[in-house]
């Protein structure tokens, strides 16, 4: 067999039997694409999940979606184990706007590099000098329409499996343990396929050497805009669709050469979607329930039967079939009591939006774009550097549902897996429980607010508005205005608009106490100062009980983050002013909250030594008031100076703040000069 060419059967047997190529179904394949890449643990909302890092990848890469990705990963697992899971399509269904076709798109993607690699590379075969056996007219090569794996032909070159496996094990040197596994994944060829295998069998006399000579191997095209090996079928309207769409049809062209009207080769199954994909691919139906009824029929026999039929001919196809569908299409479709088995052969995924405002910033910097922004002059747009928090502040707080047990910035930052005050995740734990038991899906946590698209609108409101394009800059607090002008325009529900409203103004109050934490640090000249505060008072209240505190008040302890020695004086004023801001008036109750901020501390230093308690909103205003009090006779006076430039000492304030603001916080002029003003008025105070 020395003499083999590259692209015959036997070559591609031998490549097989030595390991240098697979044979598995699409299911196999994509399981071992996504379980041979790294996966981390994570806790997400009080629960413990796997993050498969293969979906983090690229420039734009899947952000959050932990509990969706799970499901999908452990249902792709289930299929290819040969579960129940491989007669089922997936089914991604949720509100417009929250990533369920980026996730499909990223999937196939991902799935055509895994199979650019030259293990993974799919072939398929084709059978040429077919103008010899007389009754294919002029039509000389004929290519497996549905993209059949040459193992496939080799499974079926005798008439009976059986006989088939004993070739190849003789001819071969196949070991047991290979057939077997060959064995699991047989099937028929299809009917074109099958029929002129026999004419050539018929032909060649049942010569299996002569009829080998008649087939040649081709590499699968991985180009996307074929459709081959990932293919999407996007919902058309009612008149324009038709099975013929997904299937194929009769070929006239075809019925101009074949003399045999028997011979299905006259159906052309490229002219649907569902051929190009049914040799290991993924089809993507995008919007499938707003197909008309027929088609959705169509998808019942093929998820279920995983073959293409016409007129009484079969083809086996290997294909994974993901689908998305909003809200109230699937409703809509649910409604229609008759359509139940399509749904009961659907492995279905609800998709909640993004509730973790800390990722949100990426998919807001998604949104905002990653190239440079200009003008409509062409001068270059610059970002205020709290324009993303604010925005993300937003989106997030309409997505979280309001609930007795918890405040909105408490759910926010527990969603976060921040610390919020007394709460622990286990309260938030219950809240998603209690929710995830309504039959309503979009009542359950995380399924209804801002989408993607909703934020990505008011964005282009904040670039296209006269303001950002006079100031040159995308000033933070404008994005609120277009963010409310995308709930009145584009929410039609009232009780969500009134939600969403209320939720708005909680963003606002969010951004008012960022705001004075930026202003404290812009006096302070230093971009950490608040930060540098509240870990002083941190590892004041755990010093204050030190054995070795002596009467100078001096505490050595050792920095976590550099792991050297370091000296600090307890100042109990100092303490005490953040308590009484804190409204802990009694013993009792300072000596409990020390407690909880030493726990904390205890929790978090040792799995992030980096952790700066700065996610503590509470403590951090409390922080902000004391310094700004204790140093500059409280914030109103340094509203005053600010706001009051008649004399030179303020004026040389307000200049070294902007310089700071300028030189080491980010800001740029306008930016930095509307802040100012913005501190200055009592707009947002909660």
């Amino acid at each position: 067999m020395a003499g083999e060419t590259k692209n015959t059967l036997q070559s591609h047997l031998l490549a097989l039997k030595s390991g240098e190529k697979v044979f598995e179904n699409a299911f196999q394949g994509i399981s071992r694409m996504i379980l041979d890449s790294e996966i981390e643990k994570v806790v997400v909302n009080g629960k413990t999940t796997y993050d498969f890092k293969i979906f983090r990848q690229g420039k734009k890469h899947i952000i959050g979606m932990y509990d969706e990705i799970n499901s999908f990963v452990s249902y792709v697992k289930d299929a290819a184990e040969g579960g129940s899971s491989q007669e089922m399509a997936y089914v991604l269904v949720g509100e417009p706007g929250n990533g369920k076709t980026f996730f499909v798109e990223y999937l196939c993607e991902l799935y055509r590099n895994f199979l650019r690699e030259d293990l993974n590379r799919k072939f398929t075969f084709r059978f040429v000098g077919l103008d010899k056996i007389g009754s294919y007219g002029k039509i000389a090569t004929i290519e497996s329409q549905t993209y059949e794996d040459p193992a496939i032909l080799g499974l079926n070159v005798l008439e009976t499996l059986d006989e088939s496996t004993d070739w190849l094990a003789r001819k071969f040197g196949f070991a047991d343990e290979q057939i077997e596994s060959l064995r699991d994944n047989y099937r028929p060829l299809g009917a074109c396929s099958g029929y002129i295998w026999n004419e050539l069998r018929e032909h060649c006399d049942g010569d299996i050497e002569k009829m080998l000579s008649h087939v040649e191997l081709v590499s699968v095209p991985l180009t996307e805009s074929l459709g081959t090996v990932t293919g999407k079928y996007p919902a058309k309207d009612k008149i324009t669709s038709s099975a013929v769409d997904l299937l194929g049809e009769e070929s006239i062209q075809r019925l101009l050469h074949i003399t045999d009207t028997n011979n299905p080769y006259r159906f052309d199954l490229r002219r649907g979607a569902l051929a190009r994909v049914a040799g290991g691919g993924i089809h993507f139906s995008d919007e499938m329930f707003k197909n008309k009824k027929d088609l959705v029929q169509v998808y019942l026999g093929v998820i279920q039967n995983r073959t293409i039929e016409i007129d009484g001919f079969k083809w086996p196809i290997d294909t994974l079939i993901v689908a998305t569908s909003n809200n109230s299409e699937f409703n809509r479709f649910l409604a229609e009591k008759e359509e139940a088995p399509i749904v009961d052969r659907c492995r279905l995924s609800y998709i909640s939006h993004n509730t973790n405002y800390l990722l949100q910033e990426e998919l807001t910097q998604y949104a905002i774009g990653s190239e440079t922004k200009t003008t409509l002059t062409r001068e270059v747009l610059h970002q205020d550097p709290n324009l993303n928090y604010a925005a993300s502040a937003s989106a997030i707080l309409t997505r979280l549902p309001h609930s007795e047990k918890l405040t909105p910035i408490e759910t926010m930052k527990l969603a976060a897996g921040e610390v919020a005050g007394e709460k622990s995740i286990k309260t938030l734990a219950e809240v998603i429980d209690t929710l995830s038991q309504d039959t309503d899906i979009t009542a359950r946590f995380g399924q209804k607010g801002l989408g993607q698209r909703n934020l990505g609108r008011a964005i282009q409101l904040l670039v296209e508005s006269s303001e950002t394009n006079e100031g040159r800059c995308m000033y933070a607090h404008d994005v609120f205005r277009t963010v409310e002008r995308v709930i009145l325009d584009y929410v039609h529900d009232s009780g969500d608009r009134a939600k969403y409203l209320e939720d708005l103004k909680t963003a606002r109050s969010l951004y008012r106490e960022r705001i004075m934490t930026e202003m404290f640090n812009a006096y302070m000249d230093e971009p950490q100062a608040i930060r540098k505060d509240v870990m002083n008072y941190v590892n004041m209240i755990i010093g204050v009980d030190a054995e070795h505190l002596g009467p100078d008040k001096m505490w050595k302890y050792k920095d976590p983050q550099t792991g050297e020695l370091r000296a600090l004086k307890v100042d109990e004023r100092f303490i005490n002013s953040i308590e009484e801001r804190l409204q802990l008036k009694t013993e009792e109750q300072r000596e409990s909250f020390r407690t909880s901020i030493r726990k904390i501390y205890g929790q978090k230093i040792g799995v992030d030594p980096n952790y700066d308690f700065m996610d503590n909103l509470e403590l951090v205003k409390a922080v902000t008031d004391v310094r700004l009090k204790s140093d500059i006779a409280g914030a109103g006076s340094l509203i005053g100076a600010l706001a009051n430039r008649t004399n030179e000492e303020n004026q040389k304030l307000y200049d070294r703040m902007i310089d700071t603001m300028l030189n080491k916080l980010g800001y740029c002029r306008t930016c930095a000069q509307k802040t100012i003003e913005y501190f200055c008025t009592q707009e947002d105070e909660s």
